[in-house]
């Protein structure tokens, strides 16, 4: 499998030395971590205060980047009902700026490293589709033209476009993701904006939640 322009990956409550290979299995060389409270109570090894100087032993970079990335969003106009409202982060012109920031990491990260290594997001939930990294942040670079695996426990990597699939299969719709053809495609795509949209209204923020994402 050729390399993904990013990667992402949930921590979980994995060892850190699992982590780690993990990582390298994908040429992974500098992590952000797209955290908005970016500490752990239950694994402190993936507290940034411990996670940054670890990476650093290991020859990869730390990236704190939840405050423009992160899913828990500090103005109140991008909750709706009280759930983190991912479209309403993802419009906004400070998001786009982010994003942009994040492509010029990915560009360092590369020519750092002869462009063999790669930048991987990272958030805590070990699911993409329970997670604003792949429902907000990997939609965005998608929708840029940016390839992105999702690293998975087992030491799989999902494609992004797989796991759109997944998504579709899970909000009830079977339709295919490679059906060619203008009409078919616009369909299509309103189809899985609605999946993202009922997605995120499961699995976001809500104001009364004590999450790191």
């Amino acid at each position: 499998m050729m390399p993904f322009d990013f990667y992402s990956i949930g921590h979980s409550n994995i060892p850190a030395e699992r982590f780690v290979a993990l990582l390298r299995a994908a040429a992974v060389s500098a992590i952000a971590d797209v955290r908005s409270t970016p500490v752990s109570r239950f694994c402190p090894w993936f507290s940034a205060k411990n996670l940054s100087p670890f990476l650093a032993g290991e020859g990869m970079a730390y990236l704190p980047s939840g405050k423009a990335l992160g899913g828990r969003p500090r103005d109140q106009d991008l909750y709706c009902d009280g759930i983190a409202d991912y479209e309403a982060m993802a419009r906004r012109p400070d998001f786009a700026a982010a994003m942009d920031g994040l492509l010029a990491d990915a560009e360092r990260c590369r020519a750092k490293t002869r462009a063999t290594g790669r930048l991987c997001l990272m958030c805590a939930e070990r699911e993409p589709l329970d997670c604003h990294r792949c429902l907000l942040v990997a939609r965005a670079l998608a929708a840029r033209g940016m390839t992105i695996g999702h690293i998975l426990h087992d030491g799989t990597i999902e494609p992004h476009a797989a796991t759109e699939q997944r998504l579709l299969q899970l909000d009830g719709d079977g339709g295919d993701l490679f059906v060619t053809g203008n009409l078919f495609a616009t369909r299509l795509g309103e189809r899985l904006a609605a999946a993202y949209r009922r997605r995120a209204r499961a699995v976001a923020y809500r104001k009364s939640e004590n999450h790191s994402r």
